[in-house]
């Protein structure tokens, strides 16, 4: 996406511009905005010196700007025609970066790529080139991703200078090829739907495609072999990336398909829009019928619980009963050797494969007390690691908070004689010490509401809301394994801070 990068040599500016080295040294002293040379960015790995080099899209543009050398310059950004003759569709072609149409003009064959991926329009114009250009094409353009003054912005390249990609207007080839262009939003640029493209005819009404996630969960709520509150939840995710789907592509067409820019009409229709007779789905139900699906989906064996599983962790996690991801390292005598010890090993869940990462694991636990899956490692180097969610509450069966614990996590001792990685929703991470500005709120919102209520559900949405003092205690630089009582985590609560 964008306007790729070239540079030329002395010698290659001469060329382009068709002058000597004395024509050279006069065009920089006649003209006061031809480009100044520049370094190619240098690479430490080819040994060399950073070598004098200009700005090929500037040269190339300032060419055509420029009445002595327009006619050696970019294409499109030369003087147009003036009364340029009605230009024509010239059909569909195949690329090798995605689906094309070619358009015949006063200056020659456009190309119109419909894709924005960086380099698309120099990769099209050189394989052109390479194959003996029998279409006569002079430009490509490429969608550059953005939205123009005057339609979509693209990005060209010509067959004469393919290496060289400038920013094109779609006005201006639209003036040349004398009407309405088509243009098609992301979800609907199909091979198929441009290749049945012709000037005049309606755009036709697609079905936004599936995409991976969406097939997944679909095939999850087919399955019998799940529960129907799993079912229920796998069919409420998909319909809601069914409907973000269509949502995102209606509003690219409102977006790159506006009627006009001031009173300029621009020249630009849907190539295609998508079906909405059943939009929007039904989706966002009872929350807590949807965690009991997820939950259930969590717990479960089958691959495709895994591959469900994966996609609510990226999409919505507040649905799982897993707060954050942590890693700690395997260490006797320490706070968290108490914790694991009393871990119970057992067969792996589909929250064991997620909570994996792709990578190897030597056994599977899970903390009989909070339901939360545990996992050892080798971690990297051979040095092993336990890998867990932290709990999103804590069980307190009418105990308090006796102490918390600061050894790669923060630990939460009870009255009751239990240690527990403290809570923690999926999106934060609990830490202390000088965050070179950040403060360690997360970890004195998640104290504060332990102190009043072990058992409670924890909420970080308003962390930066904890109180003054502790926020000030978890700021300072503790060592590994310092542990800060009841009382002390109190006080704090209750002393603001002193002023420097």
């Amino acid at each position: 996406m964008g306007v790729g990068s070239s540079y030329l040599s002395r010698t290659e500016v001469q060329q382009l511009l068709g002058v000597n080295v004395f024509g050279m040294w006069r065009l920089v002293r006649k003209y006061d905005k031809f480009p100044n040379p520049t370094e190619k960015p240098h690479s430490p790995f080819n040994g060399q010196e950073p070598e004098e080099v200009w700005d090929g899209t500037q040269v190339y543009s300032w060419a055509a700007e420029t009445a002595e050398f327009a006619h050696r310059g970019a294409v499109l950004l030369r003087p147009l025609p003036e009364n340029p003759a009605p230009g024509g569709w010239a059909g569909y072609r195949d690329t090798l970066r995605g689906p094309a149409l070619d358009w015949h003009t006063d200056l020659g064959v456009i190309r119109v790529v419909h894709c924005d991926d960086r380099k698309a329009a120099t990769d099209v114009a050189s394989a052109i080139v390479n194959n003996g250009n029998k279409d006569s094409v002079v430009t490509v353009c490429a969608l550059y991703g953005d939205m123009g003054i005057r339609g979509p912005a693209l990005v060209a390249a010509d067959t004469a200078h393919p290496g060289i990609e400038y920013e094109a207007s779609w006005g201006d080839v639209a003036a040349l090829t004398g009407q309405v262009l088509p243009w098609w939003p992301d979800l609907l640029r199909l091979s198929s739907l441009i290749r049945e493209w012709k000037p005049g005819t309606p755009a036709p009404v697609v079905e936004v495609p599936a995409n991976d996630n969406e097939k997944i969960l679909r095939r999850v709520a087919a399955n019998d072999t799940f529960d129907v509150t799993s079912r229920v939840a796998a069919t409420d995710m998909a319909n809601n990336i069914r409907n973000n789907r269509i949502d995102n592509t209606n509003h690219e067409i409102e977006i790159f398909c506006k009627d006009r820019y001031g009173d300029t009409p621009n020249q630009v229709i849907a190539g295609a829009v998508p079906d909405t007779r059943h939009h929007p789905l039904p989706c966002d139900g009872d929350r807590q019928a949807l965690k009991s699906g997820w939950l259930a989906l969590a717990l479960h064996t089958h691959p495709d619980a895994v591959a469900a599983l994966e996609i609510a962790v990226g999409r919505e996690p507040s649905l799982l009963p897993f707060g954050a991801v942590t890693e700690i390292p395997v260490r006797s005598g320490t706070i968290s050797d108490r914790w694991t010890h009393r871990l119970t090993m057992c067969d792996p869940t589909a929250a064991h494969a997620v909570l994996a990462q792709d990578g190897k694991a030597e056994a599977f636990f899970i903390d009989p007390l909070t339901d939360m899956p545990v996992l050892r490692t080798p971690g990297d180097g051979g040095k092993q690691v336990w890998r867990f969610y932290a709990p999103l509450s804590l069980p307190a069966g009418g105990a308090e908070l006796a102490s918390v614990v600061l050894h790669h996590t923060v630990w939460v001792t009870t009255s009751d004689g239990h240690v527990h990685p403290a809570p923690c929703t999926p999106t934060e991470h609990l830490w202390w010490g000088d965050g070179w500005g950040d403060r360690p709120s997360e970890a004195a919102a998640v104290v504060n509401q332990l102190l009043d209520d072990l058992g409670t559900t924890i909420n970080l949405r308003q962390h930066y809301k904890a109180p003054k003092g502790l926020t000030a205690l978890f700021n300072e630089e503790h060592k590994l394994g310092t542990e800060l009582t009841r009382a002390t985590l109190l006080h704090a609560r209750m002393t603001p801070p002193r002023t420097r």
